[in-house]
């Protein structure tokens, strides 16, 4: 019997009797298949889960047996088999396509950025000129965002035709101008100051700058800002005596401009500033036809230089890029006159008491600028006087109503000897040798007819009787006074004009 036991749970079935015994058949043969037949079935159901049957030392299921799994799994039909992961602890909150594609590219969380365009130049320049014997200045605009988060710099080469192998190098030195006025483009001069005088042998040469988009010296932009020919340098043009005693540098001219004020505005400043005297005017996209014209016979008379800007469109700064604008003829002509004047065509430089450009100059000549404090005229109110054709008069003879309001600031226009200047602004500069001087309201001002140049036909809106001496008239709740000294102008500007382009006016 104890042999027969061996097998565990037969023997406790047989050492007792049991209720179930045949005594016509024998019951081992009977045991013995029933345990065999119950160890089969159990196998059978214990086969999908043969991993739990394993010992923990035994190896993961290889990557084949693991794709059949996964294919089992998408198959099945249950839904709770549709994001199911590998049994894996580690890997239990993972699905599966991710472990399969981050086996097959062990590269792919690595995340790449493409870009597409331009979203603003490094730096556009519109000119280059040279300032002195060892120095030169390269005007241009540049992306705003670069300058106020960035450090991006900038470095000069001049590389001689005499010997090209030997370059002479200067770090440059920038300035923002436009005191963040810019937009997407900002204002930038660069300074080059050399140690030595290039192109002293005058085999000429070019001058190269080098743009770097941030403090690393890695990545950078080079280009030729400045070519000078044989024989062009001559040191004498940087000293006086200039070929101008006094310069004009208008802002950008933009939008529908009356071609009547400009004329009006010419004739009298022509006159103002005398014959040595020069104006430069920069059109972009406000010179019509008929403003042209106007203009047309100061150009021909040496007296006006009309330049097209209208390309600045492209450049998103502000207000027509202006600040660009009063730069580049700043260093153009920054040699060319004893003094050099920023406002507008509505607005006229006037000298109270007689006095005269020359004196006021004379007693300025400390100074390397000084502002002009304005007088705001209105624009559209005139003397009703039915006995006057107005049509046939000039603007500035009829708009003789000034605001009285005093103690409030307003705009300043200003002067400057050019020579002295490193960079310059709208209103006034703050890049200069020497100082400034803001007391000059004794000396000279300006009118401004605010306004007045976009009207294009009568300036007159807005008549009113004509006031007793000294008496204020309300017009839209500001107080104006009566004020004449321009009206009393006009007859001799109008002379002034006949004689001098009156011929060409003709033809």
């Amino acid at each position: 019997m104890k042999e027969d036991g061996e097998g565990g749970i037969g023997v406790t079935m047989v050492a007792s009797p049991s209720p179930l015994s045949f005594p016509c058949l024998d019951a081992k043969p009977f045991v013995a298949a029933l345990v065999v037949l119950s160890l089969v079935m159990a196998v059978w159901q214990l086969q999908p889960y043969e991993s739990l049957l394993s010992s923990p030392s035994c190896p993961l299921p290889s990557s084949s047996s693991k794709s059949v799994l996964q294919q089992k799994i998408a198959s099945s039909s249950s839904p709770n088999f549709s994001t199911l992961s590998l049994t894996s602890a580690s890997s239990r909150r993972i699905p599966v396509q991710t472990i399969s594609s981050s086996r097959a590219s062990p590269d792919s969380n690595l995340r790449t950025f493409r870009a597409y365009g331009s979203a603003a130049a490094l730096f556009v320049q519109m000119g280059a000129y040279r300032g002195g014997p060892n120095t030169f200045a390269v005007v241009g605009l540049a992306s705003k965002p670069t300058h106020v988060y960035g450090k991006p710099w900038f470095k000069c080469e001049w590389v001689p035709n005499s010997n090209p192998s030997s370059p002479i190098r200067a770090k440059a030195y920038k300035m923002l101008p436009d005191w963040g006025y810019g937009r997407v483009y900002t204002v930038v001069i660069v300074n080059c100051t050399f140690p030595v005088v290039p192109n002293a042998d005058n085999a000429g040469g070019r001058l190269f700058l080098y743009a770097y988009y941030s403090a690393s010296p890695r990545r950078y932009e080079k280009f030729v800002a400045l070519e000078e020919s044989a024989n062009s340098y001559n040191e004498s043009r940087f000293r006086p005596p200039y070929d101008y005693d006094y310069l004009y540098c208008g802002s950008s001219l933009y939008g529908n401009l009356s071609a009547s004020r400009i004329r009006e505005w010419m004739a009298y400043h022509a006159h103002f500033f005398g014959p040595r005297s020069h104006f430069v005017f920069h059109d972009a996209g406000g010179v019509s036809p008929a403003v042209r014209a106007v203009l047309e016979p100061w150009v021909k008379l040496g007296r006006a230089t009309v330049q097209d800007i209208r390309g600045q469109a492209e450049y998103d700064g502000y207000y027509y890029n202006q600040f660009l604008v009063v730069n580049d003829c700043l260093h153009r002509f920054r040699h060319a006159a004893n003094w050099t004047f920023y406002f507008d065509v509505d607005e006229y430089i006037y000298l109270p008491d007689g006095r005269t450009l020359e004196t006021v100059l004379n007693e300025l000549s400390n100074y390397t600028q000084f502002t002009i404090e304005q007088n705001p005229m209105s624009s559209s109110l005139c003397v009703k006087d039915p006995s006057k054709d107005y049509t046939r008069e000039w603007g500035f003879e009829k708009l003789v109503f000034r605001n009285s309001i005093t103690g409030v600031r307003r705009d300043r226009k200003y002067a400057i000897q050019a020579k002295n200047a490193y960079a310059t602004g709208v209103h006034m500069s703050e890049n200069v040798i020497g100082p400034t001087s803001h007391k000059t309201e004794s000396m000279i001002r300006y009118y401004h007819y605010h306004n007045s140049i976009n009207v294009l036909g009568e300036p007159c809106r807005e008549f009113v009787q004509m006031p007793a001496n000294g008496n204020i008239t309300w017009h839209e709740k500001i107080p104006y006074v009566y004020d004449d000294n321009m009206k009393l102008l006009a007859d001799k500007i109008k002379r002034f004009e006949e004689q001098t382009i009156g011929h060409l006016l003709n033809k």
